[in-house]
């Protein structure tokens, strides 16, 4: 049977698949041996492509809401439709009366990466919500305020690494994050494998831990406080040594007096880690050869996410191993501009505006998703009216689903971008459904920034657009040709003025490889096949290393530009031109941590978990990957267990501030003591959905135990782990 390359959008690892097909249909799918990033790993979620491409519940046509029900439609009654109540809505309200909701899935298509900026330019709206306050932005935040740009985001070099730091994350089941690198798992045992050091800190033994020379169960949300207990063991014992960071270092005597209180004694009740840990950890970092500390969501949905994030930064910093090979290195992709000469920046500011109703600062032009219900509910100028979600499932991903459930429910109108009828898509007025992942091309520009070597892929569609259907770019280029007004228009005008924008600015950049050439002529040597493939190989051309799209193409399996390598100071943008080791919001925020040593410890806590054949809610609708430890449980230790009188197997409610829920217990001693585990985004058990498979799995929905008010400050992001519960029995 004929095969075709297909880079995995499935998660972050960004893995390359060789796809068995019959005919149009996709048969099996494995590792590319040939693959020079993944070189043939592949994971549960890649051998499924198959199955989750054929879903038979996936949308072939778009629906409309008539009369209460959807009906099958074209995709001109659709296009029309939006066309006809958007732009007046804008026009009556304002731009803000528009919302737009972005989900994790939109950053592992093309099309995620190139429209969404150009429909939120045309739309002025500054109702921006995306899965980033439900995960990531802390580290954006960290980053922004150390390093001058959000996504200067550094990632540890885990193939020379003598050394590595795991918090909060557990990449041996997610495949990692903010650190695009396929087989995780063979890569920590590689570093053993060598003699390298693995420490987890992680209130669960997750299959990461289990693999660590060093298991450390921390109390959860407690992250900040035993990274600045490690600060402060590096100053107190003049262990630190930025090395050649030094002279590009600012806040050196700052940090120092910031963590005087933060000593492993100070801190080991409330991480309920002794002080005697503590300081090992911090000696053994920096007396590695190489060391990296790298964390993720456990330490970002936190009530001190920010505080956390900037915290792993600093340790990478005052150890010397940050911008170092073997430490913590800047990814440099093949699409982003050619790097412009070392010098001071703009900077990065939070708090350029605030949500209406409760003045949550903006973050990265983005509102808290916690925030969206009430941003629709409330009455007044600037209440958001119609929302767009692309690729988005905030009912099951945000705090208080029901909430949101019922606030969509009042809105004027609704356009879902989704493969699915989901939770959040079957309030759409409009739902416009993008083709099957092997229908489409695929280039990953946002995960190339945070990979931990640089390489550039690119995959064309392995099987032709099916009749009927319309291309993922299309459908977003439509989207904003209808929301202002422009609808009738060809949808490839909306590349051409982006092409024409981008190279008007570019031949003025005196460090641009189009500087000084004609915008016209440049354009006209552009390749592709489509709008989009012209602004991938635009893109490629003016990034660093002179690609094109036609290169990339005759290398079918990718073209390795090698190891990351050092980059400061050309890659900071701080007003200072300098790494600000203490900015200024990171020091208004440590009087909060501060508190927290002596704040009482809750009784019992929630954490989340992840597991290897899900991917949050977006892929429960795939019979594979359902069963086996891919179940929605409440983990609890037996000591827990006991004291509260649950039973393996029987039922036991949870309750917090939210709500509560009914869930089967798993009794089990890979949560530490005082923890109780329940996976994200479960609970499809609401009506009016059509995903068959995960409704007869539904689980329940851990975020409905919140009410949204929990919030790290800094960042807006939603505190989903760590939070007090009460769990009793049900007989």
């Amino acid at each position: 049977m004929p095969t075709a390359l297909r880079i995995c959008p499935l998660c972050e690892a960004t893995c390359g698949l060789t796809l068995t097909l019959d005919g149009t249909r996709v048969t099996s799918a494995r590792g590319d041996r040939d693959d020079v990033f993944s070189q043939g790993f592949i994971c549960p979620k890649g051998a499924s492509f198959g199955a989750l491409d054929a879903d038979p519940d996936r949308l072939r046509t778009p629906l409309i809401r008539e009369d209460g029900a959807f009906r099958e439609a074209t995709w001109d009654e659709a296009f029309d439709l939006i066309a006809r109540r958007v732009p007046p809505l804008v026009e009556r309200y304002g731009a803000d009366a528009v919302g737009v909701v972005l989900g994790n899935p939109n950053v592992h298509t093309m099309a995620g990466a190139l429209y969404p900026p150009v429909l939120l330019g045309a739309l002025r709206t500054r109702n921006l919500f995306t899965a980033s306050t439900l995960d990531q932005m802390p580290k954006h935040v960290s980053c922004g305020l150390m390093f001058g740009d959000p996504f200067a985001v550094p990632v540890p070099d885990l193939d020379t690494t003598a050394h590595l730091l795991v918090i909060g994350a557990n990449p041996v089941e997610s495949n990692g994050s903010l650190c695009t690198a396929p087989d995780f798992p063979g890569r920590l045992k590689a570093l053993r494998r060598r003699g390298g050091t693995l420490t987890v800190v992680d209130p669960r033994r997750t299959r990461t831990a289990r693999l660590a020379d060093r298991h450390v169960a921390v109390r959860p949300g407690t992250d900040a406080l035993l990274l600045a207990a490690l600060v402060h063991v590096l100053y107190a014992e003049e262990l630190t040594d930025p090395g050649v960071l030094a002279e590009h270092v600012e806040g050196f005597e700052e940090v120092e007096l910031a963590v005087r209180e933060f000593t492993p004694e100070a801190v080991a009740a409330a991480c309920d880690v002794d002080a005697a840990t503590v300081r090992e950890l911090a000696r053994e970092l920096a007396a590695a050869p190489s060391a990296a500390v790298y964390g993720r969501i456990g330490g970002s949905t936190v009530a001190y996410g920010t505080l956390t994030n900037w915290l792993v930064d600093v340790l990478n910093v005052l150890t010397g191993n940050l911008d170092r090979p073997g430490g913590a290195l800047f990814p440099l992709s093949a699409t982003v501009p050619a790097p412009r000469p070392a010098g001071p920046g703009k900077g990065f500011a939070l708090g350029r505006w605030a949500s209406r109703v409760s003045g949550h600062p903006e973050t990265k032009g983005e509102l808290p998703m916690a925030a969206l219900a009430e941003e629709i509910e409330t009455p007044g100028e600037g209440r958001v009216r119609a929302l767009i979600t692309v690729a988005a499932n905030p009912v099951l991903s945000a705090p208080d689903g029901d909430r949101l459930d019922r606030a969509l429910g009042q809105l004027d109108f609704m356009v879902s971008v989704d493969p699915y009828l989901g939770e959040t898509s079957r309030h759409a007025d409009v739902v416009l459904p993008p083709p099957p992942p092997s229908q489409s091309a695929h280039f990953d520009f946002a995960f190339n920034g945070f990979a931990v070597r640089n390489q550039a892929r690119y995959t064309p569609a392995p099987v032709p657009l099916e009749a009927g259907r319309m291309d993922e770019c299309e459908i977003h280029a439509r989207l904003i040709l209808a929301v202002t007004g422009m609808e009738g228009t060809d949808p490839g005008a909306v590349d051409d003025m982006v092409i024409e924008r981008t190279l008007a600015k570019a031949v003025t950049e005196p460090h641009s490889p189009a500087h000084g050439e004609d915008p016209r002529a440049y354009a006209a040597r552009l390749t592709g096949r489509t709008g989009a493939e012209r602004r991938l190989d635009l893109m490629l051309r003016l990034g660093p290393y002179g690609l094109t799209l036609d290169r990339l193409r005759e290398a079918p399996h990718g073209i390795d530009l090698g190891p990351l390598g050092p980059r400061v100071p050309q890659v900071l943008k701080t007003r200072s031109g300098r790494i600000e080791l203490l900015p200024g919001p990171i020091a208004a925020d440590l009087p909060r941590l501060r508190a927290a040593l002596d704040a009482p410890g809750d009784p019992l806590v929630l954490v989340g978990r992840r597991h290897l054949r899900s991917n949050n809610s977006w892929i429960h609708n795939v019979p594979g990957l359902t069963g086996g430890t891919n179940t929605c449980t409440l983990q609890v230790h037996p000591d827990d267990a006991a004291r509260l009188g649950l039973t393996d197997g029987a039922p036991a409610r949870v309750k917090a501030e939210g709500g509560e829920l009914t869930v089967p217990v798993e009794v089990t001693d890979t949560v530490r003591r005082g923890v109780v585990s329940l996976p994200h985004g479960w609970g499809h058990d609401r009506p009016g959905t059509r995903m068959t498979v995960a409704a007869a799995r539904p689980g329940v929905n851990v975020n409905q135990l919140l009410d949204g008010t929990r919030l790290d400050p800094l960042s807006g992001t939603a505190v989903l782990n760590g939070f007090p519960v009460d769990v009793t029995a049900l007989l």
